[in-house]
């Protein structure tokens, strides 16, 4: 039994395959199951029992060596086929087709690196929010419209939680817990009972900033909004403020820019007026500051807001605001360079 054990042994040493399915014929020969070396494992049953262990440890050996010489045979002669069809087998993989940044979060970063480059630090807050934050601290009335079911989505089990409508409610937030001065953005999420289409959502993004210290004036926003503006559009952009309300902030403005696509010059996106807005803006009403704790007879501030989706589409012409939460690739992979 161990001539044949060494005989076999010397037999497969010598063994050669040319290709894969030569490697795989010698396996089934030798360790399929009518294999040699299976046939030699059978015989073992016949094997007196003062030599079974030493047979036995020679077989283990055999099959071992068996399994391992073919495996090298097979990849040997895969190596070698790759080889003489002049394929690199040390090359890299081909390439996996790499993401882009979506549009909005290529604004948003770039209108956040603006305001950071003039001292403001990022605040965020929850998007499930209550009445006091998002409303009561904002000087919003009573029966003001926000509070209505037709713009705001409330939650049915808690009549004072609610999906917050705009990013207003990080800035009262802060106020609460800290003494000016105060210089924040707040990007986010939110959400408003509002029918889809092209030109609304009833999610969007908006992005906020507040500045609140001693003797803020109204010249210090126009400056921050001219320079926002150049930033963003470029250095040629013009602005202008018209007058507009918000309950929040007291005087408050609507900030036009100069059309980038026509140069002012009136085109249809700008609707032949030159001009198209972007954002709102104002002075922080005093009884907003009163109710946050902070004492209006020692501090002012300004506030401004603007919808991400809004200056997304006036850089890059986006026409439907649906398109950035569709998840086209073929709308997404236009972004590839943009960042």
């Amino acid at each position: 039994m161990l001539d044949k054990i060494h005989n076999l042994r010397e037999e497969i040493a010598s063994l050669s395959a040319t290709d894969a399915a030569e490697a795989e014929a010698l396996r089934i020969k030798y360790l399929g199951k009518k294999g040699a070396v299976t046939a030699l494992v059978a015989d073992f049953r016949s094997v007196p029992a003062e030599s079974k262990r030493e047979i036995g440890q020679a077989l283990n050996e055999l099959k071992t060596y068996a399994t391992q010489h073919i495996a090298e045979l097979r990849e040997a002669a895969e190596q070698a086929s790759l080889t003489s069809n002049n394929i690199d087998i040390f090359r890299s993989a081909a390439p996996v087709p790499l993401g882009s940044r979506h549009p909005l979060s290529i604004v948003s970063e770039e209108i956040i690196s603006i305001f950071t480059r003039l001292g403001f630090t990022v605040a965020e807050g929850p998007e499930i929010e209550d009445d006091w934050h998002v409303f009561s601290s904002l000087n919003f009335a009573a029966d003001h419209p926000a509070r209505d079911m037709q713009d705001t989505f409330f939650i049915n089990r808690e009549p004072d939680v609610l999906l917050r409508t705009h990013t207003s409610s990080v800035q009262t937030r802060v106020m609460e817990h800290t003494q000016p001065p105060i210089r924040i953005i707040c990007p986010g999420r939110v959400y408003r009972n509002e029918a889809i289409s092209a030109r609304a959502h009833c999610f969007f993004h908006q992005v906020e900033a507040l500045y609140v210290d001693k003797n803020v004036s109204f010249a210090d926003l126009r400056q921050t909004l001219l320079y926002f503006a150049r930033e963003m559009f470029g250095p040629d952009t013009e602005i202008r403020l018209r007058p507009s309300y918000f309950p929040f902030t007291e005087p408050s403005a609507e900030m036009d820019i100069s059309c980038n696509l026509c140069g002012g010059k009136g085109c249809s996106f700008c609707k032949h007026t030159g001009w198209v807005e972007i954002l709102g803006c104002g002075m922080v009403d005093p009884n907003v500051l009163r109710s946050c704790g902070i004492d209006p007879e020692v501090y002012s501030g300004f506030a401004l807001g603007m919808g991400i989706e809004r200056i997304t589409n006036l850089k890059y012409q986006v026409k439907d605001l649906r398109m950035f939460s569709e998840n086209d690739r073929r709308f997404l992979n236009e972004f590839q360079a943009a960042h």
